[in-house]
């Protein structure tokens, strides 16, 4: 039944990522992502981030540990704005 849900989850969440405000994910990105990240981070060969739904947990993750209060659509924007930029899925 997992199986089922699986391609649903990744189109409702591309779909919502084509909808990204890059230019907002870029402004969110560099005022709280550039203290701990450089662009290295994103294009090193060992980098972690391997796929978008990894993209999406490490910005959460990332979020979460900063204690920022961005809403869905702010998350998605930081995400749209690294795939767009960076990782290219």
């Amino acid at each position: 039944m997992r199986l089922f849900y699986l391609p649903v989850f990744v189109a409702f969440y591309v779909t919502s990522l084509q909808a990204a405000d890059i230019e907002n994910g870029d402004d969110l990105h560099f005022e709280n992502c550039t203290g701990c990240h450089d662009s290295t981070a994103y294009t090193r060969d060992n980098r972690k981030v391997r796929s978008l739904a990894r993209l999406g947990t490490q910005v959460r993750f990332c979020k979460d540990n900063l204690g920022l209060t961005w809403f869905d659509d702010e998350v998605n924007d930081v995400i749209g704005y690294l795939n767009k930029e960076y990782y290219h899925f």
